[in-house]
């Protein structure tokens, strides 16, 4: 009976053991790309925070940031792995921002990296009133992958480099001077506090997060074990669009869901492309390049833009007021570089692009789209119609009109 017990049975004892090990091995190898000792391992805090984290297991908090990630994690692990950076710092990102690009902290840091605006700028990424590239996960994790490479030259040491991007690499020089020691277990030291409490914390969490990502069973025992399989071309192609190109007319040509477009592109602090003159790049999944290549097509921005022929007296200021935008928008929009008009000239005047969908019944010309500073009076005065008559074309038992009402003129 015993020898049926064992025959039966020893398949899977053999099985977990295999599994502990790979497991273990992963473990280890975890830590080695981190340049830790293997001995940190049994390190009480960490543990208990790992512990913690897979509880959170029940409310799905950890897979689903893994999940609705799909996009970004492996372009993210392609830019590290170009600048020749552990893989595992991909669990960095995890705890600054839970992947979550349009992350903003209290203390103005921004982005899946969580740049300072000072730091994001000095290593080039751009913020201005239309884009803040902190939050652009393409030239956000390159400028991170620059500062974690200059960090890694200045202290040879993975987790001296993850620490660093935590409290600044002066603090970290400061601890390591006050220890006489850069080893892990001395500058974590509780009663001497050589680094903030938020950094020890932070390495560990770091940690935590990696060794649950890279524990096998577990994934295996969640409904989210296709995380174990999801290959690297789940991910994104950068595309150049034209200044002022709307990310609906994409979402419409492309077929790709509005809200999955601005995901991939956060960092547009509105639902166009910048007016820069040589167009801006956007984000796209990568199965769709191939339909943006077939379908998408430059041309004059008609829902985007209405045409206003300058009159004698016109003031830039009063035109933007009448529109209800800036002035400095109209000039970055028509490239201009002085405020000065001349009578006859076209402008390029930006509409408000959340009522756009109703822009395209612009091109018919029984329909008129209102804008800022428009009444009934003034667009009766402009279609030499009454009052009366609009109103009673549009049904309407009050002269109240709002930006973006699509307005019947003729019968």
């Amino acid at each position: 009976m015993m020898k049926y017990f064992l025959f039966l049975f020893l398949p899977l004892f053999l099985s977990a053991n295999l599994t502990y090990t790979s497991n273990y091995n992963k473990e280890l190898a975890l830590l080695e790309s981190f340049d830790i000792d293997s001995s940190f391992l049994y390190d009480k805090l960490l543990n208990k925070m790992k512990a913690s984290e897979m509880s959170k297991y029940t409310n799905q908090h950890f897979f689903k940031a893994m999940d609705d990630a799909y996009l970004f994690i492996p372009a993210i692990k392609n830019i590290l792995s170009e600048y020749e950076i552990p893989p595992e710092f991909l669990y960095l990102v995890m705890a600054e921002s839970n992947f979550l690009n349009r992350a903003y902290s209290s203390k103005k840091a921004s982005g899946l990296w969580q740049f300072m605006p000072e730091t994001g700028m000095l290593y080039g990424l751009k913020i201005d009133k239309y884009v803040d590239e902190r939050r652009d996960l393409v030239k956000s994790t390159r400028a991170a992958a620059r500062y974690l490479s200059t960090l890694y030259k200045q202290f040879g040491k993975w987790y001296l480099v993850a620490l660093a991007y935590n409290c600044g690499g002066g603090r970290i020089e400061r601890a390591i001077q006050a220890a006489k020691s850069d080893d892990l277990n001395i500058l974590l030291d509780y009663e001497k506090k050589y680094i903030p409490q938020e950094s020890r914390l932070y390495i560990r969490r770091i940690l935590s997060l990696a060794l649950i990502g890279s524990d096998e069973q577990f994934l295996l025992e969640s409904e989210y074990e296709h995380l174990l399989n999801r290959a690297n071309a789940y991910s994104v192609s950068t595309v150049r669009l034209a200044g002022g190109a709307s990310l609906s007319r994409l979402s419409e040509l492309v077929g790709i869901p509005l809200e999955d477009l601005k995901q991939l592109n956060r960092h547009l602090k509105s639902d166009f492309v910048p007016p820069y003159k040589d167009g801006y790049d956007v984000y796209i999944p990568y199965i769709k390049l191939s339909e943006f290549k077939q379908k998408y097509y430059d041309e004059e921005q008609k829902m985007i833009y209405e045409t206003y022929v300058v009159k004698n007296g016109d003031k830039l200021h009063d035109i933007a007021k009448k529109y209800d935008t800036t002035y400095q928008l109209i000039m970055d929009f028509n490239h201009l570089s002085t405020q000065v008009l001349s009578s006859k000239q076209k402008l390029k005047i930006p509409l408000d692009l959340q009522v756009k969908s109703e822009a395209k019944e612009m091109k018919n010309k029984s329909y008129y789209m209102v804008q800022g500073g428009d009444t009934l009076d003034s667009i009766s005065k402009i279609y030499n119609i009454s009052i009366q008559n609009l109103k009673q074309q549009n049904d309407m038992r009050t002269s109240s009109i709002k930006i973006g009402d699509r307005l019947k003129i003729y019968e």
